[in-house]
């Protein structure tokens, strides 16, 4: 099975991204959007991942999360992967959050390493996936409405940590919780 890890957001960060979306989409690019509903800050993408694993990942999240405590994202812009100029990746970035995401990112990185998982090959990076741009036309457009959209700085709780399961179908890719391990207060 298909799984990784993630922090979930509130509802209302989910109508806020839905939002830009909807802004971005006027650049009239073939892009990919992620369903608002998915939308998530990934801590770790596994991959195809034995279900015999399951068990030890689960326990890695529970350690990791009874080191950390309840904290606070928010929205902070938007941006591109690898650049403006060259998007393959539109997200939302957030400020407020990133050193302890990317704390949860380290922990639980080093105990999957243990257990098979390979390290990643890029630092982590705290961002929000909204879409992947398919094609080359031209992305001036969206490029300048990357670069001028305001984005509201909603801020959500995060108090815990999810394990999940993705199904790819030709809809789109459902995630189905398979452990949510809780924070410390």
């Amino acid at each position: 099975m298909r799984t990784f890890i993630a922090l979930e957001l509130s509802e209302e960060m989910k109508e806020e991204l839905a939002r830009l979306q909807e802004e971005l989409k006027k650049a009239g690019q073939d892009v990919k959007w992620v369903n608002p509903e998915n939308i998530h800050l990934t801590i770790k993408f596994l991959g195809n991942t034995d279900e015999s694993k399951i068990e030890q990942i689960k326990k890695i999240l529970d350690d990791t999360s009874s080191q950390t405590r309840p904290f606070e994202i928010s929205l902070f812009m938007l941006g591109a992967f690898p650049s403006l100029e060259y998007p393959r990746v539109i997200w939302a970035g957030i400020d407020k959050g990133c050193a302890e995401a990317e704390k949860i990112a380290a922990l639980a990185e080093k105990r999957l390493e243990n257990i098979g998982f390979g390290k990643e090959k890029r630092p982590f990076s705290a961002h929000l996936t909204l879409g992947r741009v398919r094609s080359g036309r031209n992305k001036s457009e969206l490029k300048e409405i990357i670069s001028s959209l305001e984005v509201k700085p909603i801020s959500c709780a995060i108090k815990h940590i999810t394990l999940f399961q993705s199904t790819l179908t030709p809809r789109g890719s459902i995630y189905t919780s398979l452990h949510a391990a809780v924070f410390k207060d």
